[in-house]
C-alpha cells in the first residue's frame, strides 16, 4: 500500500514540474527620467539624490498626486533666510576660502548648491545682531529731524561686505529689509525695547526708510522690499517697537507711500510682518484705498494663527501679494519633528495659500546661538551652525533646499490636489520643468503615484520623508 502511494505523489509531482506550475513574469523594474531627492529624519538622507523606490506608474490602489500645468496661481519671488548680523558676521569671521566656498554652496546654481533667491535682512538691529543700534543714534535729549548724521557704517564691518559676495554669486537675489525699531529718539520711550514712533517723527521716519534705500543702492545693493515694522504687536524683544494697524495705515498712507512716489523709490512696501493669528490687521489697512495704493502686499509669520489666514488676506484683496517672512527652529533641532512641521505648514502650506515665498529665521548662528541682543533670542537655531570655519548644516538648511534648489524665483505654482496624508506643492519652472514637492505626513512607509508631465510614477517614501521630484 505504502509504495501505491509513494508512486502516486511521485506522478503527481511530475504532473505539476512539467506543465501545471504556474509562471510569472518577474516585477517590472525600469529607469525613469525623473529626478527624486529625498530627506528623511533618521537624517540617511539629507537632499539626496534617490534611484530607489521609484518606478513608472502602474495599476495600483495608491493615492495619487494629479499635477495640471493648465491651472497657474501666484508667481514665486524666493526661497531662503534671514541674513542677520550676526549671520554676516560669523560668515566674515571665516578665511576667505571657506567662505567663497560656502556662499557658493548657499547661493550658487550648482549641483552641490542650494540656489537661495530671497533673504530678509534688518533696517539697524535685529535681535541677532551682537548690539543694537540705528543708523541714527544720538545721545540722549537729542534729535535729528533732517537726519544730519544717518550713517550705515554699523553694516559695513559685516553686512554689507558680505551680502556683496552673495550678489557677486547672484546678482538678481531678492532683499527684503524690515526694521526691528526706529531710533530711540524718534519713541515714546527713548527706549530700544517696546514704544511707539511719535507723530511728530512720521515724516522723518519716512525720510530714514528713502535714505536707508538710497545708501543701500549706493553699496550695489538694490532693496526689492521693505516692511514697515517687525512683529508690530511685539513690545518685549530687544530691540522692537509697537505700531498698531491704525498707526500703520496712517504712516503709510499719509507719509511713506507719498515720499517713496515723489523721491521715485521703486522698492516695494509690505504690510504687517507679524502672526496669522491677526489678519484683519493688514485686511484693514487695506480697506482703506488710499493706504491700499501705495502697498504690494502683507508679510506673515505663523508663532500664532493658522497658515490659511494668508488665503482670507488674499481673497479680501486678491490684487495685493502674500509673503511668508519669518519662523524659527528651536535649538537644538530635532530633525523629525522640524521636517514635518516646516514642509507641512510652510513650504507645502504657504505657498498653496498663495505665498510668494518663504523665508526662515535665520540663516547661522554659532553653537551657543550666538550672537544675539541682551533680551534677544537666545534658542533660534540657523540654517547652519558655524564655529570658526566649520559648518554644520541643520534641519533649516535642508527643509528650505528642497524648495529653493529647484524652483527659482519665476517660476509659477501650478494644480496639484493634495491629501492630509501627502500634502504636496506643485511648480512650473522658467525653463518648462515641473517640481513636485511632497512629504510623507504618517508614521509609516508609505507609496503613492503622481502623475505629472509624460512620466507618471510611482514612489515609495519613508516615514516622515521629504521629497522632491523634478520632471
Amino acid at each position: 500500500m505504502k509504495f501505491y502511494i509513494t508512486l502516486a505523489v511521485i506522478i503527481a509531482l511530475q504532473a505539476c514540474n512539467k506543465d501545471e506550475t504556474p509562471t510569472y513574469a518577474p516585477p517590472e523594474v525600469a529607469d525613469v527620467n525623473v529626478d527624486f531627492y529625498l530627506t528623511t529624519p533618521d537624517e540617511a538622507n539629507l537632499l539626496t539624490p534617490t534611484t530607489t523606490g521609484i518606478f513608472p506608474l502602474g495599476t495600483n490602489s495608491n493615492f495619487t498626486i494629479n499635477v495640471s500645468e493648465s491651472t497657474v496661481y501666484q508667481e514665486m519671488d524666493g526661497f531662503g533666510y534671514a541674513l542677520t548680523g550676526g549671520s554676516a558676521m560669523l560668515m566674515n569671521n571665516m578665511s576667505s576660502s571657506s567662505r567663497s566656498a560656502l556662499i557658493q554652496e548657499l547661493f550658487g546654481s550648482g549641483e552641490n548648491s542650494i540656489g537661495i533667491s530671497y533673504l530678509r535682512i534688518s533696517i539697524g538691529a535685529s535681535d541677532l545682531d551682537a548690539t543694537t543700534f540705528s543708523y541714527n543714534d544720538l545721545p540722549s535729549g537729542q534729535t535729528d529731524v533732517n537726519l544730519d548724521n544717518f550713517s550705515l557704517n554699523p553694516d559695513m564691518a559685516n553686512l554689507i561686505p558680505v551680502l556683496n559676495e552673495i550678489l557677486a554669486i547672484n546678482p538678481s537675489i531678492k532683499i527684503l529689509a524690515t526694521p526691528w525699531s526706529a531710533p530711540t529718539w524718534m519713541k515714546t520711550n527713548n527706549a530700544t525695547i517696546g514704544g511707539e514712533l511719535l507723530p511728530q517723527y512720521y515724516d522723518t521716519y519716512a525720510d530714514y526708510f528713502v535714505k536707508y534705500i538710497e545708501a543701500m543702492a549706493a553699496q550695489g545693493i538694490t532693496i526689492e522690499a521693505i516692511t514697515i515694522q517687525n512683529e508690530p504687536e511685539n513690545p518685549y524683544n530687544n530691540p522692537s517697537m509697537v505700531m498698531s494697524a491704525e498707526q500703520q495705515k496712517s504712516f503709510v498712507r499719509d507719509y511713506l507711500g507719498p515720499k517713496f512716489q515723489t523721491e521715485n523709490v521703486a522698492t516695494k512696501i509690505i504690510l504687517f510682518d507679524h502672526n496669522l493669528d491677526h489678519p484683519e490687521y493688514p485686511i484693514s489697512i487695506m480697506n482703506d484705498a488710499a493706504a491700499k495704493s501705495y502697498v504690494d502686499g502683507s508679510a506673515f509669520h505663523l508663532y500664532a494663527g493658522q497658515i490659511s489666514n494668508m488665503s482670507l488676506v488674499h481673497n479680501a484683496h486678491p490684487d495685493k501679494n502674500v509673503y511668508f517672512t519669518e519662523q524659527w527652529i528651536q535649538a537644538p533641532g530635532d530633525y523629525y519633528a522640524d521636517l514635518r512641521w516646516h514642509v507641512r505648514e510652510l513650504m507645502v502650506g504657504a505657498p498653496r495659500n498663495w505665498s510668494k515665498n518663504v523665508i526662515q529665521w535665520n540663516l547661522a548662528a554659532d553653537s551657543n546661538n550666538n550672537p544675539h541682543t541682551d533680551g534677544g533670542c537666545t534658542e533660534c537655531l540657523g540654517a547652519i551652525t558655524i564655529d570658526g570655519n566649520s559648518v554644520q548644516r541643520n534641519p533649516g538648511y535642508y527643509i528650505i533646499g528642497h524648495a529653493s534648489k529647484f524652483v527659482p524665483a519665476g517660476a509659477v505654482r501650478i494644480e496639484s490636489n493634495t491629501s492630509s496624508e501627502f500634502p504636496n506643492v506643485a511648480y512650473k519652472t522658467p525653463d518648462d520643468k515641473i517640481v513636485v514637492i511632497v512629504l510623507n505626513n504618517s508614521d509609516v512607509q508609505s507609496a503613492l503615484n503622481i502623475n505629472a508631465g509624460e512620466e507618471p510614477i510611482t514612489v515609495t517614501m519613508p516615514a516622515g520623508a521629504v521629497a522632491t521630484f523634478v520632471w
